[in-house]
């Protein structure tokens, strides 16, 4: 069902947003964007190669990283694309790399070790938090351990593998968030069509499932009396014919019921979208001041309006009052500027349906500043009292 509304616009296949959303990151250079980056950070092995190593083992240590970093921009995109045999390859030849590189880089081949516990976040999981904790460790004491390197615990390492790790569990919850919010998305479009599907299955089975019923029976009757009792099968027919209209009319009824606009029901939604906007709702409790003829028409201009003042306002309140002729809808945002854009498709159409009733709309900034939407229509006459036709008197 088709709506104006921007907030009840269904979210659409949202597992097929998330996947879209991880292809496209997936592929080309957008895949290696992101964590290339940081492999800036491997500037401090470098540096250990050309301090510790000379020749043919300085070249092996810079191809060590090169590798290395190859396998790093390999392994991430794996660990987000869910390809778990690929993931654990390059997980393992980056231990192995790096296990390589002390040789070559001694101490500082350990910042090696802070990339591999980012891949250690999304490929132990629950069990990540000892395995950062060894890594930790290994990063602290083995510098000390090694007598020819000459050095104490390494504090900058030891600091740097938990604090990254503990940066990249919040970017990893994140994105696992955005993906159970994604799939609970869909489920909600999911039923939401379904729920609608069986509605007006339900609808069109209570209108049409008796009259098609007897459309058929009178059709089958009408012709086997064609024959035998013209006349009989005519009326037959015209009943058929009778049936039909009235079943066209029960449907064009139901359409219409599905596009129906109430004030009551728009100033119900709108309380709803306005607080999960964040902006405070002042709209009247009850519309029985607004006369029946307005209903309908003050219930679009309810939904245009606070369609903008959610789209356009950054508002905090948005008040709306109404009078038997009349409705107004203020908000503190933006002003005629931002909150109310009237070239809008939105407020154009709203202007033809208040023409149509003879009314006027205006737009523009409040006294308070904020947007300001007021639509007049004129009154409708009362009918004067008919003068009281004598007549015979009543007895007791």
């Amino acid at each position: 069902m088709a709506t104006n509304r921007p907030w009840e616009r269904g979210p659409g296949p949202a597992s097929t947003e998330w996947d879209r959303n991880r292809q496209q990151w997936a592929r080309g250079w957008r895949r290696y964007l992101f964590p290339g980056v940081f492999l800036l950070y491997l500037g401090q092995a470098v540096a250990g190669i050309s301090k510790h190593s000379s020749g043919l083992a300085a070249a092996a240590g810079y191809a060590v990283l090169v590798a290395y970093c190859v396998c790093y921009l390999v392994a991430l995109p794996a660990s987000w694309g869910g390809d778990r045999r690929r993931f654990w390859t390059m997980y393992g030849a980056m231990v192995a790399l790096t296990t390589a590189e002390l040789f070559v880089a001694h101490e500082d081949a350990l910042v090696m070790v802070v990339f591999i516990a980012v891949l250690t976040l999304g490929g132990f999981r629950r069990y990540a938090v000892p395995v950062i904790g060894a890594f930790t460790v290994v990063a602290l004491f083995l510098p000390p351990l090694v007598p020819s390197w000459h050095t104490g615990i390494d504090t900058n390492a030891g600091f740097s593998v938990p604090m990254v790790a503990l940066a990249m569990y919040g970017f990893f919850s994140i994105v696992r968030a955005n993906r159970a919010l994604s799939e609970a998305r869909a489920e909600i479009a999911r039923l939401a069509a379904e729920n609608e599907r069986s509605r007006i299955a339900r609808d069109l089975h209570d209108l049409l499932g008796h009259s098609l019923t007897s459309i058929t029976l009178k059709a089958g009757l009408a012709r086997r009396l064609a024959e035998r009792d013209p006349d009989r099968a005519a009326e037959e027919i015209a009943d058929v014919e009778e049936l039909a209209r009235k079943s066209l009319t029960d449907v064009r009824a139901a359409v219409g019921g599905y596009r129906e606009v109430t004030l009551a029901g728009e100033l119900a939604t709108s309380r709803e979208v306005l607080r999960a906007s964040g902006i405070t709702a002042e709209l009247p409790p009850a519309t029985d001041v607004v006369d029946p003829a307005n209903q309908e028409l003050f219930g679009w201009v309810v939904r245009e309006g606070v369609t903008n003042t959610v789209r356009h306002s950054r508002a905090t309140r948005c008040t709306v009052t109404f009078g038997p002729d009349w409705i107004e809808l203020v908000d503190d945002g933006r002003g005629g500027a931002g909150g109310g854009a009237d070239a809008g498709h939105g407020l154009s159409g709203l202007r033809e349906r208040v023409a149509a009733a003879g009314g006027t709309v205006r737009v523009g900034t409040g006294a308070a500043g904020g947007w300001r939407l007021r639509v007049d229509v004129p009154a409708v006459p009362a009918k004067p009292a008919g003068r009281p036709v004598a007549g015979p008197p009543v007895s007791a």
